[in-house]
This record gives structure tokens, C-alpha cells and sequence, in this order.
């Protein structure tokens, strides 16, 4: 079918589809492993985001499964999609990297620091860099410390960073434990997981699973959510295995045969998402879960509040002696029932994450 006569599917109705997809319509009784490889890795530049991104989609979530994971090495801190830091599970690690691996060279390639290291053979660095991180993990000082004796004239730091860009690094515990701190602590992914990346990766695969949660999307949605380049000729390739749709603007989205279809007119309950949930950034045209005149802009250092299925306001928590304070930011109006259950929400969320607080609060401000 030519993307001229695929039916239309309205902004509503993708809407209340991502959130089907997304398990953000109810809570479900599935396992943190299954979640996070149903949602292709979770965002975590902060180490809660993924308890959060969790608990607002798991039915009596317990952070200590997820906490678990990590501590035994069945799930991962890297370097992912768009290059960011995301949570992933040991075997998505080492099927996905060898696909990503391209995004993290071209964003080294970008970065400021590699007009630091003209002149500098920087195979030679990541040897080394592999060889000192691989007989311990190590912060990005200490590496860099580490690599400054084979290239003393040059800055500490961008030697660390070519490493972070150029090798499959992961972060140990007790980074990104629950209850625990500590400093951003790497290795390798082949020696932290005592087996090597996958030989034969599967792009095609990668890209249903994207279509699977995040559907139906184009090609720029694709791109947009991984980074990857070339995806035209992927797509055609999948293309006998796709369904095809349209927006309401015309563009062509694909999808998997059985994907989830959810009524547009569905309620959709108050969620409280994490600072950089996927759900909001793994799309060109955001319409879809953005109210209009908002954008990603707003979350900068707020979680998301999805109303009626999409962002309508931001939450943060600030702590000071033993008090953790919730402040909920509406930017839009809401009805009595709405804020009843955005009250209630918060409240839930506040205590899973402030536990150890002697007073809580939830303030809200905004329209």
C-alpha cells in the first residue's frame, strides 16, 4: 500500500497508542529485565531516572530487583542511544553496542575534545585506555591520570574522553544502586560482563524492537531516537514486514504487523515519568505526546507529568535537612478530578523516593 492510501491515524490516536506501548496506561505485573528490554534501554544520565521510569509502569515495583540486576551484572549503565547514558541489560548490551558504536565515534568526532588529540595516534589511546581499564575500574580522573604518562603534552581530559567515546564502557557499582552513591566508575563492557560483544548484530531487529514500543513512526522518528544513519535502505529492506499509516500531516509511518493498537478514545491516567524518559525524545514530531506550546525545553531538570496522555506539567524534588519537597509545575489548566489525582500521584512518588525523610511535601505551582 503507497503512503497515499494508508489510512490516517490522528494525533490522539498515536498518542494513546505510544502510551499502550509504553505501559503507561496501567500498571502491569512483568519483570524489570522484561520492561527494560520492552522499552529498548531506559535514560539514565541520572542514576533514579530508571527506578522512576520503572515504578510508574510496574505494579508494586521494587527497586531492589532492579538494584539486583545491576550489582550481578545482568543489566548495564552505558553509553547507548543518541550516545547518552541509558540502562540496558547485559544482553542488549552486547547486541545493541556493535550497532551504536557508530554513534558514539561520530559523536566523539563532534566533541571538543578531539582537536585536543591532533597529532595523537588514538588507536594507541584506547589501547591503552582499554589495558588501564581492564586491570581496574576507573573514574574518568584516574584514567586520564593514568594515560597522561604515554602523553604528557597532552590534556588529561580528552584522553579520558576519547575512551568514553571510542570504547564500550560501563559503569560499576555502586553507581546507580538504589540507596547508594558514588562516582562514575568505568570498565570495559567485555571485561565487566566476562564475555565479548555479539559478532553478528542485527540493525533490522533493533529498529522492529524501536517500532514495537514506540510505533508507528518514519524513518526520521527513527533517526531521531538512535542516531543511526542510513536507515532509509534498512527500511526498505523491512519493508515486506511492515504495515504503512499516515499522520494527519501526510507523513508515512511505519509499523510491525501486530502492533498494539489503543482506542483514542481511551482515559489515560496522571503519570509521573522520570527527567529524560525515552517516551519524550524518541521522536521528530513530539506532537504526539506534547501539548501543544510545550516542549522538551520544559523538562530541562523536571520529570514529565503526562494529563490526559500528554506533558501538561514538570516535577522536581529539592532536599534540606531531612525535608524532601516536591514541586509540581503546571503549565497547563486542570480539572478538579485531574489535580485530585495528580495529588495523589505525587504523594506516591515522593514516598518512594524519599523514604528516609522526616517531612514531606508536595507544592504545586503554575496554572
Amino acid at each position: 500500500m503507497t503512503a497515499a492510501h494508508a489510512p490516517v491515524l490522528t494525533r490522539r490516536a498515536l498518542n494513546r497508542t505510544l502510551l499502550g506501548r509504553q505501559l503507561l496506561l496501567e500498571r502491569v505485573d512483568r519483570t524489570p529485565t522484561d520492561i527494560v528490554e520492552h522499552l529498548v534501554g531506559l535514560q539514565a544520565q541520572e542514576p533514579i531516572d530508571p527506578y522512576v521510569a520503572l515504578w510508574t509502569r510496574i505494579d508494586g515495583f521494587d527497586p531492589m530487583e532492579l538494584s539486583a540486576m545491576i550489582e550481578e551484572r545482568r543489566a548495564v549503565r552505558m553509553g547507548h542511544l543518541r550516545g547518552t547514558l541509558h540502562l540496558v541489560t547485559a544482553r542488549d548490551c552486547r547486541a545493541h553496542y556493535p550497532i551504536l558504536a557508530d554513534v558514539m565515534a561520530r559523536s566523539w568526532k563532534s566533541s571538543p575534545f578531539i582537536k585536543q588529540l591532533v597529532g595523537v595516534d588514538v588507536e594507541a589511546v584506547i589501547a591503552a585506555a582499554r589495558q588501564a581499564l581492564e586491570a581496574r575500574p576507573r573514574t574518568p580522573s584516574e584514567l586520564g591520570a593514568a594515560l597522561a604518562s604515554g602523553w604528557p603534552d597532552r590534556a588529561p581530559t580528552a584522553l579520558a574522553y576519547a575512551a568514553r567515546f571510542l570504547l564500550p564502557l560501563v559503569q560499576v557499582p555502586p553507581r546507580g544502586l538504589w540507596g547508594m552513591t558514588g562516582r562514575p566508575t568505568n570498565t570495559t563492557a567485555e571485561a565487566w560482563l566476562g564475555v565479548p560483544m555479539d559478532e553478528d548484530p542485527s540493525i533490522d531487529g533493533l529498529l522492529l524492537r524501536y517500532l514495537a514500543a514506540f510505533g508507528p513512526a518514519t524513518v526520521g522518528d527513527m533517526r531521531v531516537w538512535s542516531w543511526l544513519t542510513g536507515l532509509r535502505e534498512v527500511v526498505e529492506r523491512l519493508r515486506p514486514q511492515l504495515r504503512t499509516f499516515r499522520d494527519e500531516a501526510g507523513r508515512e509511518l511505519l509499523d510491525i504487523q501486530d502492533g498494539q493498537f489503543v482506542d483514542e478514545g481511551t482515559p489515560a491516567p496522571i503519570r509521573f515519568l522520570p527527567y529524560y524518559d525515552n517516551v519524550f525524545l524518541s521522536h521528530d514530531d513530539r506532537s504526539r505526546i506534547f501539548t501543544p506550546g510545550i516542549t522538551v525545553n520544559e523538562l530541562t531538570w523536571h520529570g514529565g507529568v503526562l494529563v490526559d496522555g500528554f506533558v501538561g506539567a514538570g516535577w522536581r524534588i529539592a532536599r534540606a535537612r531531612g525535608r524532601a519537597t516536591m514541586t509540581v509545575t503546571r503549565y497547563i489548566p486542570v480539572d478538579s478530578d485531574q489535580q485530585g489525582d495528580m495529588e495523589a500521584e505525587a504523594d506516591r512518588l515522593l514516598a518512594f523516593l524519599a523514604s528516609d525523610a522526616d517531612q514531606r511535601d508536595v507544592v504545586f505551582a503554575g496554572a
